[in-house]
Parts: C-alpha cells; sequence; structure tokens
C-alpha cells in the first residue's frame, strides 16, 4: 500500500511539473521515456535472475496449477470485454472514443503499473497511459485491501489471480498471511509469468489499436 501510495505522489508531482511549463526539453522528448522503459526491464530481469529458489519453486508447482497465470490473463481480458461493451452502447457510452482493444491494453498491465503505462504512453498516448497506470494502481490496491474476503468468497486461487503480477513482490505478504504457506511457490510463479507476458500482450493490443 505504501509503495502504491509512493507512486500516485510521483505521478501527481510529474504532472504538476509538467503543468508548471520549466521542465528542460530534454525531458519532454519521447527518448527519455524509452530509456526510462529499458532501464525498468533491466531491473526486472536482474529481479528475476537474483532470485535462487525460483526454478525449485517451480518444479514443486502441481501441473494443474502452472495453468492459473493462463486462467488470470484469460480471465482479465473477458472482464475487460465486459466493461468495454457495458460502458459503449446506446445506454451508456462512456467509451464511445476508445477501442476495445485500449480496454484490453489497460487491462493486459496485470496490476503492474510501472510498466505496462510506460508502453501504453508510448504507443498510444498519455491519456490511455493515465488511465493504465490508475487502472494497474487500482487492482494492486484492491487485492491488498480485499485478499481475505477474495479468499473467503472465491477461494484460495482468487486473491493470487487479483494481484496479477504483483503476486511475486508487494501483494506476497498478505496473500501468504490469508492462504497460507502451501501457496508461496504458486504465487510467485504465477507473478513471475504473468510480469513476464506484460511487454508482449500490451505491445500486442496496442498495435493492434
Amino acid at each position: 500500500m505504501k509503495g502504491s501510495l509512493i507512486v500516485v505522489a510521483f505521478f501527481v508531482l510529474g504532472v504538476l511539473a509538467g503543468r508548471s511549463g520549466g521542465m528542460p526539453e530534454w525531458m519532454l522528448s519521447s527518448g527519455t521515456s524509452f530509456v526510462a522503459l529499458c532501464a525498468l526491464l533491466l531491473c526486472v530481469g536482474i529481479s528475476i535472475g537474483l532470485n535462487p529458489d525460483m526454478k525449485s519453486d517451480i518444479k514443486s508447482l502441481n501441473p494443474r496449477l502452472a495453468l492459473l497465470p493462463v486462467a488470470t490473463i484469460l480471465g482479465s481480458w473477458m472482464g475487460a470485454m465486459a466493461a468495454f461493451f457495458l460502458m459503449n452502447n446506446d445506454v451508456c457510452s462512456l467509451l464511445h472514443h476508445r477501442q476495445l482493444t485500449d480496454c484490453l491494453a489497460v487491462d493486459s498491465g496485470f496490476a503492474y503499473y510501472s510498466l505496462s503505462s510506460i508502453f501504453i504512453t508510448e504507443y498510444r498516448g498519455a491519456e490511455l497511459g493515465t488511465i493504465a497506470l490508475l487502472a494497474n494502481i487500482i487492482r494492486e490496491m484492491i487485492t491488498l485491501l480485499l485478499t481475505p474476503l477474495l479468499a473467503k468468497w472465491f477461494g484460495p486461487l482468487a486473491p493470487i489471480s487479483s494481484g496479477g503480477a504483483t503476486t511475486m513482490d508487494t501483494t506476497l505478504p498478505i496473500i501468504t498471511q490469508t492462504v497460507g504457506q502451501r501457496y508461496v511457490a504458486l504465487s510467485i510463479y504465477h507473478g513471475f509469468v504473468t510480469d513476464f507476458t506484460v511487454p508482449f500482450v500490451v505491445t500486442m493490443w496496442c498495435t493492434l489499436a
């Protein structure tokens, strides 16, 4: 929760700095975002490479549970499609200026707000990138706050799917505390796989728009 609030605070500071008109020219170029994106991907790769237990954790999984990331991805896309059609019809036209692929791109961040919002900003503009940032932060915060209720109502796998790419780091403690140590390996594996897919699926939906 604290980390998410810090990210939101820096986002607000960035908006205020951009509106002030006093930013140097080199910070306004698209190349700056690309460099930041490359640095972020480097950090993700390093964090994955530094985990000595990743291989053994994956091997200990039940083969059927290995499909949980696939269920998370497909379920997220189905939810995005349902939301798009509910908010883009004759009764409600909140998304009349957006395409289905825009909603799918935002949803494909799987709570990895930093990486997905940069990709979407590069491909589809700052407005959709901002929406992606907020939507994925909200997904992480919902998981942090509602994990006990999700586990009680829908079972131990529900908060793992809800957490998306964050189940290998920020939401792992609350998930472990709620559903038990037996799901630690699954949670890490789930976060790793969804984390890995974010750049590819976000780019795919952005380029299809």
